[in-house]
């Protein structure tokens, strides 16, 4: 699949998506809230800015640095999936964010002039990109000159079982190919290396990425399955191919292996985000 299709197929996805999203929308603010809070700290939003946040969703981090820009300032929620763009604009309207735009706009070829914002955000996007170099460059590209960009990505696969664990079932079931370190992924920029690397190439100096830890906490098998196949991209396009009876083999081999972390019949799975910062 060259980088057409995959972007083609992965905006279809994301559409289909969108409402799990948006009814998650207050679980991911709560039970990820220490990765936003420090991508925030770390862009350090000041009143009268313009910030970007790309590949959005349902709008979090925006939202969130809305409050720090204050009424002269502004955010641009963007998302390249209209399903979700428009998620994002019910959720603004609810919050009463008058200094939010929320449109669709691809982060690998940016709708905006050069020099446009004093800040971007990207939590848990680039890594899903068919080309993340081109998202940085635009990202660098609409910056003023002492802007600064801060993202999030997922880390190493020993430190986010809630994925990589139905990775590798789907992988030894004959669904999902071995991972492969230049394709897109949830955990395709968990090397600090390679993310620091894009950084540089994209025009960013002295790239700084740290560890945040979290934890998503589910009722039960069931709930964690409903994320799972309504908000991780590439878990959910998977498995949306399969026969019925495979799925529910599947899943039943996940949510079983995943038994050492139940706690009663609720599951506590850690999860480790990278969060890198430059200007």
């Amino acid at each position: 699949m060259d980088a057409t299709e995959f972007k083609r197929a992965s905006r279809a996805v994301w559409e289909a998506m969108a409402q799990g999203w948006e009814d998650r929308h207050a679980y991911f603010e709560e039970r990820a809230r220490p990765v936003a809070e420090r991508m925030i700290e770390r862009l350090a939003p000041t009143p009268g800015q313009t910030i970007l946040d790309v590949a959005a969703g349902t709008g979090v981090v925006g939202f969130a640095a809305a409050g720090l820009v204050v009424s002269d300032g502004r955010v641009i929620v963007s998302d390249f999936s209209q399903a979700m763009v428009d998620a994002a604009t019910r959720r603004a309207a609810e919050l009463g964010l008058v200094n939010v735009e929320c449109r669709v706009l691809d982060a690998e070829q940016l709708d905006l002039p050069d020099d446009a914002v004093d800040g971007v955000l990207c939590r848990w996007g680039y890594m899903l990109m068919a080309d993340p170099k081109a998202a940085l460059n635009e990202s660098r590209r609409v910056l003023r000159r002492g802007g600064r960009l801060s993202c999030a990505v997922f880390g190493a696969p020993e430190q986010n079982p809630w994925v990589a664990l139905p990775s590798k079932v789907l992988h030894e079931h004959g669904h999902m190919p071995a991972p492969d370190a230049g394709a897109p992924g949830i955990l395709a920029l968990a090397d600090r290396g390679r993310l620091r690397r894009l950084f540089v190439q994209a025009g960013f100096s002295e790239p700084h990425v740290e560890e945040v830890a979290f934890t998503w906490r589910f009722r039960d098998g069931d709930d964690y399955w409903a994320f799972l196949t309504g908000a991780a991209l590439a878990i959910a396009a998977v498995v949306d191919r399969l026969e019925e009876d495979e799925r529910g083999r599947v899943r039943e081999e996940i949510v079983e292996r995943l038994r050492p972390l139940y706690i009663g019949e609720e599951i506590e799975l850690p999860a480790v985000s990278l969060v890198a910062w430059a200007a």
